[in-house]
């Protein structure tokens, strides 16, 4: 069976967006739920995506493991798994980690660029690693099920968290820094210790993250997914786009600024301007998926590689897990 998954969207939620997926036949997304929400406000957002989910129950429902995806596929719909990219809403309570799971949240990262409770993010200039908390916290979310994901992590804290969990990790969106050299991109070393360890990298399709940006090309993107493959094997390669459609710029200013400061950071790559970097033309939104398929074949993968990468391989994953 051929799958199409995103594992990780933050779009302005619409029916136009849940359309636009169907369009492009995904069959599951990872959305990003919170960022730097704690634990009531997190259940604000489960309650605006259960309206969302009754509203739009012809075009999406809650996935809750693999066979989700399975069914997506044979409803022609697209299941929603949720995420955190911050664990803010654990707080300092590690019995959230259950209740977050619960709710069903399958993928929380255990930091978004800066330092938290549990690990160090690629802001800081010094990475110290896992905390005591962080270590206890992955246990837990071993033994929940909920994916540790350290796509905003430092480096050391990323080895770490391989070394740490039992279960294989993921770095749901972000790029080797062989190709573009981003504070969030990673190394060689790091996807290298990912793949042994049976985890997954999902590369984006954000500006920032890509060579040369906005104007990336197709080939080059794909010449660096086969690079990627060379180094760490094709099966432990998928997307996690990173889009954001239709979001206005207001929320750019909450990802980089949250409740942590009063001083507006634009974060990496912007050149001090404020706003969601412009897509590039061939992957403006998911429909670009058609665009990674006919490029990846282009560049010299077969069409079980080029099917493993636009899902089978997030889908092996899910069910591994």
């Amino acid at each position: 069976m051929n799958y199409k998954i995103d594992n990780l969207q933050y779009c302005n939620w619409s029916r136009e967006v849940f359309e636009i997926n169907r369009e492009a036949e995904l069959d599951a997304v990872h959305v990003t739920i919170v960022y730097h929400e704690d634990y009531d406000e997190l259940l604000k957002r489960v309650d605006e995506w259960n309206i969302r989910f009754k509203d739009n129950s012809d075009l999406i429902f809650h996935g809750k493991n693999f066979k989700d995806i399975e069914k997506a596929k044979d409803q022609k719909k697209t299941a929603i798994f949720f995420g955190f990219q911050n664990c803010s809403p654990i707080e300092d309570d590690i019995g959230l980690v259950e209740k977050v799971h619960h709710l069903g949240c399958k993928f929380m990262q255990l930091t978004y660029n800066n330092q938290s409770l549990l690990a160090t993010g690629c802001y800081e200039k010094i990475d110290s690693g896992v905390t005591h908390f962080g270590k206890e916290v992955i246990k837990e979310m071993n033994r929940v099920g909920i994916v540790v994901d350290m796509s905003h992590s430092a480096e050391k804290s990323t080895f770490d968290a391989i070394d740490i969990s039992e279960k294989p990790i993921a770095i749901t969106h972000a790029n080797p820094s062989f190709w573009h050299e981003a504070i969030r991109n990673k190394s060689n070393d790091l996807i290298k210790t990912l793949a042994k360890s049976g985890g997954m990298i999902g590369l984006s399709l954000y500006p920032h993250h890509l060579r040369e940006g906005t104007n990336c090309s197709l080939e080059s993107f794909c010449e660096m997914t086969a690079k990627t493959a060379e180094l760490i094997g094709v099966k432990n390669i998928g997307i996690g786009s990173d889009l954001c459609l239709k979001q206005p710029d207001t929320v750019v200013e909450w990802m980089r600024n949250g409740t942590w400061t009063k001083t507006k950071n634009y974060g990496e790559g912007s050149k001090k301007k404020p706003g969601f970097p412009k897509q590039p033309d061939w992957f403006e939104d998911a429909r670009g998926f058609k665009n990674l398929e006919s490029g990846l074949k282009k560049i010299g993968f077969n069409q079980s590689e080029v099917e493993g990468i636009l899902g089978n391989n997030w889908y092996n994953f899910y069910k591994n897990i």
